[in-house]
């Protein structure tokens, strides 16, 4: 146990940080879009400053001479490389998609799915991406990885009228009801899971047939999962290549903590969330052990999730 008080300690004194989102609102094409886009903006710059984390907000004002994707470009480039901290990146706008290529329009210059792959290659550290834009899911395999999160209003770059999911989610990441699981705090799986059923009940009420699905990758499989495939909380697909399912790390993920998990240092909070996505790991390949073999590794994972919480308990 001293072992483990002492990881206690040094993940306690190291520097505490801070996340990023940056929301770039594309080029509106007609006023209505104009008045959406702004109002999404809003609510996520909002939804930030609720969660204690820096917004950058690009698209909506004239600030400088340069154009807004080098305005995008240096705003990405500026962040650290590396934190236990997400970086966000929302993306409010329409697309296009020509066969080869998605781009996100911007007023400008667009900014295409590889070139915002570039940008992206050098970081270390949680990397969380939303793209609401119409032509978007091109958008998931290009930027797919490890410890990251991609989210796409569409399943292809085919699907290109305006979307519905943008304004859906931007609601529901900070919404009381979307907190299915009632802990007091909504996670990104959560406003993904609300946004996507709300989205689909429009298309519904209208007697329209949906030309957006919504989807989710946090395994770095660039495959993605829709709405549909998950009971509850649980994705119901088993992923390829033994990848860990979608959505685990996602329900990790709180824009705006609870006092209870605002509490708990980051460091700490990183390691728990380890902690805790090993005995989901351990839970779904347990046909592969013996009885004996799960039990031993289960209680080593919860013994150290329990000195945690003890530790957070003491603060």
């Amino acid at each position: 146990m001293s072992i483990l008080i002492g990881l206690m300690l040094s993940i306690l004194s190291a520097p505490q940080d801070h996340g990023v989102m940056i929301i770039v609102v594309g080029a509106p094409g007609q006023e209505d879009y104009a008045m959406q886009f702004a109002q999404s903006a809003q609510g996520w710059h909002q939804a930030a400053g609720m969660g204690g984390l820096k917004a950058i907000l690009i698209g909506l004002e004239r600030q400088s001479d340069a154009n807004d994707l080098t305005l995008l470009c240096q705003a990405i480039l500026q962040q650290p490389h590396q934190s236990t901290e997400p970086l966000w990146l929302v993306m409010i706008g329409h697309g296009t998609y020509d066969g080869r290529s998605a781009r996100f329009n911007l007023i400008g210059p667009d900014l295409t799915a590889e070139e915002l792959a570039r940008l992206l290659q050098p970081f270390s550290r949680p990397i969380i991406v939303i793209n609401t834009a119409s032509c978007s899911g091109p958008f998931l395999p290009a930027l797919s990885g490890p410890d990251r999160i991609i989210i796409t209003a569409t399943r292809s770059g085919f699907e290109s009228s305006a979307t519905r999911f943008g304004p859906q989610i931007a609601q529901a990441i900070v919404d009381p009801n979307a907190d299915l699981d009632k802990d007091g705090q909504t996670s990104l799986l959560e406003a993904f899971l609300v946004a996507s059923k709300r989205t689909a009940d429009a298309y519904r009420s209208a007697g329209r047939l949906a030309t957006e699905h919504a989807l989710l990758d946090d395994n770095g499989d660039g495959l993605g999962t829709p709405a549909d495939w998950f009971s509850g909380l649980r994705p119901t697909r088993r992923a390829q290549g033994g990848k860990d399912l979608d959505g685990y790390r996602a329900h990790q993920i709180h824009l705006v903590p609870s006092a209870q998990e605002q509490a708990m240092p980051p460091g700490l909070r990183h390691r728990r969330d380890q902690l805790e996505l090993e005995v989901i790991r351990l839970r779904d390949s347990r046909q592969g052990l013996s009885e004996d073999q799960y039990l031993d590794r289960l209680q080593a994972l919860l013994l150290e999730l329990a000195a945690i919480y003890q530790q957070v308990g003491g603060l």
